[in-house]
């Protein structure tokens, strides 16, 4: 019994992690190699809570393969003062990282239909998890569509690695920006300009939605005008998280709290609690 209390994990407290290597991805955006002291697992979906020692922490979603546990990738954008003191960080530097918390993405109920990513800016973070397991299952799915939007061609987020996608069996990838620039030849406008004309079957895909608040907003209202149906649709539901366990309160949507429900949630969920259609 006394050795049981010994092993069980405390949720509350980080284990440190060494920053390995930084990848800059666009101007305001970084990946985070990370090496925790212990091996990390994580379902595709779930997130964590990373701190930087004596200043505080926030809740992001790892951006790495959940099948590789000695290290874990974070991609994070500068937006605020604990994003911005990350972002002048150093490799050899140590975070604290606890976690993972929520319920990620059910692929077991995604088998045997189509698969829709529709991603808008950093919110292809996320999902670039998300693609690792799929990819890693490819067969038991009709087949994957990514359909992503950036601001411009330099937001663009894994430059480095959406050509590699783009070659995969079963998977359609197309991205289209804002504005482009002179050496753009791809789509320009936002991401509801191609979601028209999709390779699936309406009645037997499951749709994935992540990016900012007005992307989700707008891409929400097409694919209810193209007849999905709500219980398909899953959001992704980070921006109000905060503690992580459900304690603070300030994640709760009627009777979820994003941090321990989701912060993977169907649209059929929390239709009648969320304003994102607001």
């Amino acid at each position: 019994m006394v050795e049981a209390q010994k092993e069980k994990k405390n949720i509350y407290a980080p284990i440190r992690a060494e920053i390995k290597d930084i990848i800059e991805e666009t101007p305001a955006i970084k990946t985070f190699v990370l090496e925790p002291e212990t091996d990390f697992s994580f379902h595709t979906g779930q997130f964590v809570e990373l701190s930087v020692p004596g200043v505080g922490e926030a809740p992001f979603t790892p951006s790495s393969d959940p099948a590789v546990k000695e290290e874990v990738e974070i991609t994070i954008m500068k937006a605020g003062k604990i994003t911005s003191m990350l972002h002048d960080m150093s490799p050899g530097e140590t975070l604290g990282i606890r976690g993972p918390y929520g319920k990620g993405y059910p692929l077991d109920e995604f088998a045997g239909k189509d698969v829709l990513i529709l991603g808008g800016g950093v919110g292809l973070a996320p999902l670039r998890s998300l693609l690792f397991a799929l990819f890693a299952r490819i067969d038991d799915f009709n087949g994957v569509t990514i359909k992503y939007g950036a601001r411009s061609p330099a937001d663009i987020v894994y430059k480095r690695l959406v050509d590699g996608w783009a070659g995969k069996e079963n998977v359609d990838l197309e991205i289209t920006v804002d504005e482009g620039d002179k050496e753009w030849t791809g789509k320009v406008g936002v991401v509801t300009t191609i979601i028209e004309n999709l390779p699936v079957t309406v009645d037997n895909t499951a749709c994935i939605v992540c990016g900012p608040p007005i992307m989700m907003k707008f891409t929400l209202l097409k694919l209810l005008e193209l007849d999905f149906a709500p219980k398909d649709i899953y959001l992704s539901l980070e921006k109000n998280m905060s503690c992580g366990l459900g304690k603070c309160g300030h994640c709760r949507l009627g009777p979820y709290y994003v941090c321990k429900d989701g912060p993977v949630l169907t649209y059929e969920q929390v239709k009648d609690y969320h304003d994102i259609l607001d």
